[in-house]
């Protein structure tokens, strides 16, 4: 079965390919293959529950009802209410049956979706590593070794082990969009208010947001779409102001931190592809600015650092101190530290905030939106338990301040380490500004995928689609073959590298010599690439020219971008000479020269 996706699942389900009995049977085995050694799952629905849940929305769909997520699976972190099943919010002493669903959930339910179950969660949603649950440690989805990310670990994985097609998760520091980052999918964080909160377990009650985890921005824009709306009976709901449509036709501004601001704690990795994510974003219609960003790393230390953590002690607290031993130590050391703080210190703490966020609002004067890292950098789980607290102070660097500050978000894959770690960049922008920044999300989608975005560049055959392609040995600039996209008007978009997964090989045969790039796993390695640009019936013309045993497929770049490229059928590797260990063609050939 294809990857479960919103757009995809409707798209089937309208032609007829599939139905939601089908899909629910196809969670059901692939929950039980994957197994639960790393604890994604804390209460499951129970499968008479799910049929009667099909039952019904296919009464209400023969009445003729508008179902957007008709048959849609999805989970929920276990902060989140949902009638039927128990809320523990990661601590079994704490569980208690709702009376009823979370507004987020009943209209998510109203629209058609189906509810697989409940995820694991940093206890109290007080961590961003994953690590504090009694209910097990999530581990990363393409290296085990790793933290999956917290608080919402589990509605991470769920979604990027194709486990459901989404879930929801709650982000008061960066706990919506952490988890994101280190798993390679999108994490949409709206307004404060834009989705209620109420049916969910407080950590901050003044910050929390109800996030969403996707595959794509669009299909996160399409759970959001669903979820939002004032709730008369939140007193944390807010309507938005009239005027907040989305703009950033290009050319947009985006800001990001001076070189003097930016911390990868050391991961040079991250810091490379953090790089290519902006040259993405410039390939997308977008023009860089460097802001200052001093008062937004001031404002996140409030949140654990100031008064803000006396939140938590307001929201469970008294829990705690009457069941010490119930909960995790680092949040227990967390919360209850909390006390001492005065009210005094919380005043000058929200007229110091007031005060940045005003330094913080003529930003957007000059940029449309920020461009972060979504985190630094990655921890292994041994790292993370043998140092809680700093290194989760780590993980928060580019996130924290967001609430407080009063900021949306969106967080998108943008490539991987050599280890196969994810990493990511966020989307950052004023309060109500969610669709614009997953306007921006989506033309950087686009982009990396090679799809054309907006309006067309100036000689781009009249403004008809032009494809992206990745070439790696011959015709490379200067290269023998280079003449063959030269004379097709081909243009030069980027010099790059793939993601950390294929193997270079230069194939036995006529001269010039031809490399073989082929697809190898967590066995490969990042090869260096340049992507070239064609007209469509330019890019026709040149694949009916490409003799076997190469061939064009589609070739995934170290940014999280995918384009057409030239790959390699396995047979003809036998007899060839493996020249993976250089990095790339041009290194081969100096060495051999």
């Amino acid at each position: 079965m294809d990857p479960l996706t919103v757009g995809g699942l409707v798209a089937r389900y309208r032609a007829g390919e599939t139905t939601p009995e089908a899909v629910l049977d196809e969670v059901a085995r692939r929950i039980a293959a994957r197994g639960d050694s790393d604890g994604v799952w804390i209460e499951r629905v129970p499968p008479p529950a799910l049929e009667r849940r099909l039952r019904a929305i296919e009464a209400r769909r023969a009445r003729g009802d508008r179902l957007p997520l008709y048959g849609i699976p999805f989970a929920v972190k276990d902060n989140i209410d949902a009638a039927g099943l128990p809320t523990t919010a990661g601590c079994p002493a704490y569980a208690y049956g709702p009376a009823e669903d979370a507004v987020a959930v009943r209209r998510l339910l109203d629209a058609g979706a189906v509810l697989v179950g409940k995820c694991n969660m940093d206890q109290f949603a007080t961590g961003l590593t994953g690590a504090r649950s009694p209910y097990g440690i999530p581990r990363c989805v393409r290296s085990r070794s790793h933290i999956a990310g917290g608080s919402s670990s589990g509605s991470a994985v769920a979604v990027a082990a194709g486990l459901v097609a989404f879930a929801l998760g709650t982000d008061t520091a960066g706990s919506g969009r952490v988890p994101a980052a280190l798993n390679g999918i999108v994490g949409l964080k709206p307004t404060r208010g834009r989705i209620s909160t109420r049916g969910v377990v407080p950590a901050c009650r003044t910050l929390d947001c109800v996030s969403v985890f996707a595959h794509s921005v669009d299909d996160a824009r399409a759970v959001l779409e669903v979820a939002e709306g004032y709730d008369e009976a939140d007193p944390f709901s807010r309507r938005p102001p009239r005027g907040m449509g989305p703009t950033a036709d290009p050319p947009f501004r985006f800001g990001v931190p001076r070189d003097d601001q930016l911390e990868f704690f050391g991961d040079e990795e991250s810091a490379r592809l953090y790089r290519a994510s902006l040259s993405t974003l410039a390939g997308a219609g977008g023009r860089m600015t460097e802001i200052d960003f001093e008062p937004f790393l001031e404002a996140g230390e409030f949140l654990y650092g100031g008064p803000w953590v006396a939140e938590r002690d307001a929201a469970v607290g008294a829990f705690i101190r009457a069941n010490p031993d119930a909960v995790h130590p680092a949040v227990r050391a967390i919360v209850v530290g909390a006390a001492p703080i005065t009210a005094t210190e919380t005043f000058r703490a929200i007229y110091r905030l007031e005060t940045l966020r005003r330094r913080v609002a003529s930003t957007w004067r000059h940029v449309d939106a920020l461009v972060l890292p979504t985190t630094g950098t990655t921890y292994r789980v041994e790292e993370v338990l043998a140092d809680p607290f700093s290194l989760n102070t780590r993980l928060g660097h580019y996130t924290a301040f967001l609430n407080l500050l009063d900021l949306c978000a969106v967080a998108l894959p943008a490539g991987s380490r050599e280890n196969r770690t994810p990493f990511g960049i966020s989307l950052v922008a004023p309060a109500f500004a969610d669709r614009l920044v997953c306007r921006l999300g989506s033309r950087y989608e686009a982009h990396a995928r090679g799809e054309p975005v907006g309006r067309p560049e100036a000689g781009a055959e009249g403004g008809r689609r032009r494809v992206r392609l990745a070439v790696a040995g011959a015709h490379l600039s200067g290269q023998p073959l280079n003449h063959q996209l030269t004379a097709r008007g081909g243009r030069l978009v980027r010099a790059c590298r793939t993601a950390p997964s294929y193997r270079l090989y230069a194939l036995a045969g006529a001269p010039p010599p031809k490399p073989g790039l082929v697809h190898a796993g967590g066995a490969g390695a990042a090869i260096e690439v340049e992507v070239w640009e064609l007209g469509l019936g330019a890019f026709g013309a040149f694949v009916a020219e490409v003799p076997p045993p190469l061939a064009i497929g589609s070739v995934e770049l170290d940014d999280g971008g995918v384009v057409k490229g030239f790959v390699c059928e396995p047979r003809a590797v036998a007899d060839a000479t493996e020249i993976t260990r250089h990095g790339g063609w041009r290194a081969w050939i100096s060495r051999k020269a």
